[in-house]
């Protein structure tokens, strides 16, 4: 869930590894620290809360170093201040680790090391590892040996760099469960937990796999299993530039991804249709001829945003290619004895490939013999690795934390993916489907025009920024758009947002309705349409005020409503990729009226690889 950053080489460190940091500190964290070989010792940096205190240190009092880690921590274990930043190290102050994950049996650990006289200075599990590695750590031993030695002893999840000023030309990294990628540059070497912090330096990576550890030095890397076997894999050339990462202009990189959601669902797109008839090539996604006869259900995987994104994917998938579904929580899927089988398709959608969760699920999947999909915009991830097929989403690095461009490319995904399941199923015929897909090719134009609404949605968002409570009603496939608008406001904004299916207002919400609350329904053309305006015909009886999202040229509820933002006339099927659009620019401009942090919102990570 942090950002570790590392480097070996004839550059200085201490710049490459705060802008690698800086590079991160989208992932979400509350401390950040340092740890270089300056002058032959091991010299640390660390600081609570933003990473501009560890500039600020670093900048007092400059280190020279050619090899050093960096990392930002958001708190699992022991509150955010300076005792509990990473690095930590050993009671002699020669060795150094970081560490993403979460120890299982850090407790019994320390108490080992407790009675073996280790002193502990921090409420971490990650000082675990400091004092473990010592342990195994002697004259006769390698640094990669007592890592090895170290990683053996440890229940839990780990991506781990660790320093020692005894062998001052190396970096050792170890990971399970958690990402970590080496970068390959000229004589110099990098380690990162993600891919926009290596960008300025490199585009050639080594993804590592699990249980897999790495010896970086000035010669080169090696790479290994815990084991000690030589492994031997090709690097990956990344597509992205450092550009893609920054925010060309925008306030901030929330409103970045936004616009950039026509080019994303363009991109989704591009390559993966084919001929007039709607038929859809998913490539690398393709799937056996056998299984998709015999395919009797579908499970959808997911958290947060991508949950709501299975939710539509729910509708799509029912709809066009007439196979059950299910959507869980991939928090839930793998503790509910999950009915799946070989006849079984399990969707795991995840931005990062990483998410603890959903990762654990793709497993469960796996053992229960169930053909595994994962929807997923980082190449090389473990997800993407470990599932029988990948559909990637190609939205390029998202950087703010609230997801946005990630969320409409995983509906485009699932479109497609919908689509080609009818079709190998004869659910559907080539002409519904080429209908379907130019439908689906009109999305990029019809986001264009709602993004120009900016302004007005804006000056709607100054209206109501001050209230501290609003309910979001959808019906039918936008009901998961509810959920995601809701869940939109209260990452950013802090606002208690809720989302409900709108026939559900009466069965409790409705008893919150007054003047202080607004309510936000989704409106737009669709077959619950009136079922919608009763809804709000039910809230202005009440005193409530209501922003509705409607059809362009729907004059009958601007009548009633007290603000209104206009959609294009579109297929109900392809609406979610549309309404949620203003849903996010509304919680945007809510938050920054609120001086709220827009991109790095209080106590949220962007990728969660923790359970």
């Amino acid at each position: 869930m942090c950002g570790i950053v590392g480097y070996i080489g004839q550059q200085e460190t201490v710049p490459i590894l705060l802008d690698g940091l800086q590079r991160l500190e989208y992932r979400g964290y509350d401390s950040a620290g340092l740890a270089v070989i300056s002058r032959g010792k091991l010299t640390l940096r660390r600081s609570e809360g933003k990473l501009r205190n560890l500039i600020c240190l670093a900048h007092k009092s400059p280190l020279p170093s050619v090899v050093g880690l960096g990392h930002t921590r958001w708190a699992t274990h022991g509150r955010p201040n300076e005792d509990n930043a990473h690095p930590h190290t050993n009671n002699k102050k020669t060795l150094a680790v970081v560490h993403n994950g979460i120890v299982e049996n850090d407790r019994i650990l320390h108490k080992e090391l407790e009675a073996d006289g280790y002193k502990f200075h921090s409420d971490t599990d990650t000082e675990v590892f400091a004092h473990l590695i010592d342990k195994y750590y002697t004259a006769k031993t390698p640094l990669e040996t007592a890592v090895k030695k170290a990683v053996a002893r440890v229940k839990g999840t780990f991506a781990l760099g660790v320093v020692s000023q005894q062998e001052p030309g190396k970096l050792v990294a170890a990971r399970r469960g958690s990402p970590l990628i080496l970068g390959l540059g000229e004589k110099e070497f990098f380690l990162a937990s993600d891919i926009p912090a290596l960008l300025p330096y490199t585009r050639d990576v080594l993804f590592m796999y699990d249980d897999e550890l790495a010896v970086l030095s000035n010669r080169g890397i090696k790479l290994m299993t815990a084991k000690g076997k030589p492994v031997k894999r090709k690097s990956t050339h990344i597509t992205w530039n450092a550009i893609q990462a920054e925010k060309g202009g925008y306030k901030h990189f929330m409103l970045k991804e936004i616009y950039e959601q026509p080019q994303v669902v363009e991109d989704t797109l591009r390559g993966r249709v084919e001929g007039l008839g709607g038929e859809v090539v998913l490539g690398e996604a393709e799937m056996p001829d056998l299984f998709l006869k015999g395919l009797k259900r579908v499970f959808i995987v997911a958290c947060g945003t991508s949950w709501h994104a299975g939710l539509v994917g729910k509708f799509l998938i029912e709809s066009l290619a007439k196979v059950p579904t299910e959507v869980d929580f991939a928090s839930e899927f793998r503790y509910r004895a999950p009915l799946a089988d070989k006849n079984s398709l399990v969707v795991l959608i995840s931005q990062s490939g990483e998410t603890a969760d959903t990762l654990a699920a793709l497993r469960e999947a796996k053992k229960l013999k169930a053909r595994t999909l994962t929807i997923c915009n980082v190449v090389g991830s473990t997800m993407t690795r470990e599932a029988h097929e990948t559909l990637y989403t190609h939205a390029g690095p998202e950087i703010g934390v609230a997801s946005t461009k990630a969320f409409t490319a995983q509906l485009t995904a699932l479109h497609l993916l919908a689509l080609y399941l009818g079709r190998h199923r004869k659910a559907l015929t080539p002409a519904t489907a080429a209908a379907h897909m130019d439908r689906l090719r009109q999305v990029p134009r019809l986001i264009e025009d709602v993004i120009k609404m900016d302004k007005h949605i804006e000056e709607i968002a100054q209206k109501v920024f001050k209230h501290r409570d609003f309910l979001y009603l959808g019906r039918g496939i936008n009901y998961p758009i509810a959920l995601e608008g809701a869940l939109k406001l209260k990452e950013i904004s802090y606002i208690h947002a809720e989302g409900y299916p709108a026939g559900e207002m009466k069965h409790g919400p409705i008893a919150l309705i007054d003047g202080r609350m607004p309510v936000v329904a989704i409106a737009n053309n669709s077959s619950v349409l009136q079922k919608i305006m009763n809804n709000i015909e039910e809230v202005k009886s009440r005193n409530g005020s209501v922003l509705a999202l409607v059809t362009k040229g729907n004059k009958e509820i601007r009548r009633r409503a007290d603000w209104v933002i206009e959609v294009p006339a579109l297929n109900e099927s392809i609406s979610p990729l549309i309404t949620v659009i203003p849903l996010q620019l509304l919680a945007y401009h809510v938050a920054v009226l609120r001086g709220a942090d827009v991109d790095q919102p209080r106590n949220l990570a962007k990728s969660v690889t923790v359970e």
